[in-house]
């Protein structure tokens, strides 16, 4: 009786670390065959960091400035309805932690950008963007990932660093994500 009551007090103690584990929507589907996953190390940004480009055009610099202050980049793309609905309530579950920056709606496609305020307001801590509903306008479209054809529901992207957010559409636009023409408009207003 005294063994079981003390197994089942380390079961609970660890609980709350096993939904730790699990609170990372990135980690939790890196794996998994139903998911595109990339995720851009900590190390790989130090050396851009270290990368020392002359050039006298301003734009890319400013554009050189910006990528060297990412820290991690990770995006998840799927288009199994189960694993988004679990990427929607994680994006749900983070939001009240981070503040919407824009929603676009258009054609049955939601775009949502949050943020987590940096050093000041003019820059961020974090830029998460959701995009879901994408099978509506995908679902024609002949999408293949390492040659399997993949229909397309959610995208998550998640950058972390310290992110001018004046210069962040130009990065939106590089990586020909939605919302980058978008986030330009309401930096020029």
């Amino acid at each position: 009786m005294k063994k079981s009551l003390v197994v089942f007090a380390l079961a609970i103690l660890l609980m709350p670390l096993t939904a730790m584990a699990q609170s990372d929507i990135f980690e939790k589907y890196s794996g998994s065959d139903n998911v595109t996953y990339a995720s851009i190390k900590p190390k790989m940004f130090q050396m851009l960091a270290k990368i020392n480009i002359e050039t006298d055009n301003k734009e890319s610099q400013e554009y050189m400035d910006m990528v060297k202050s990412i820290t991690s980049f990770k995006t998840l793309a799927t288009g199994d309805k189960v694993v988004a609905g679990d990427i929607a309530k994680w994006v749900k579950s983070r939001s009240s932690s981070l503040e919407e920056l824009m929603e676009i709606k258009d054609d049955g496609v939601v775009v949502k950008f949050y943020v987590k305020e940096g050093k000041n307001e003019d820059f961020v801590a974090e830029l998460l963007m959701f995009v879901n509903g994408l099978d509506a306008v995908t679902k024609d479209l002949d999408v293949s990932v390492n040659g399997k054809k993949r229909g397309m529901e959610s995208v998550l992207v998640s950058f972390t660093g310290d992110i001018d957010l004046n210069q962040l559409s130009k990065l939106i636009n590089a990586f020909d994500l939605p919302g980058g023409k978008e986030l330009d408009k309401k930096n020029n207003k």
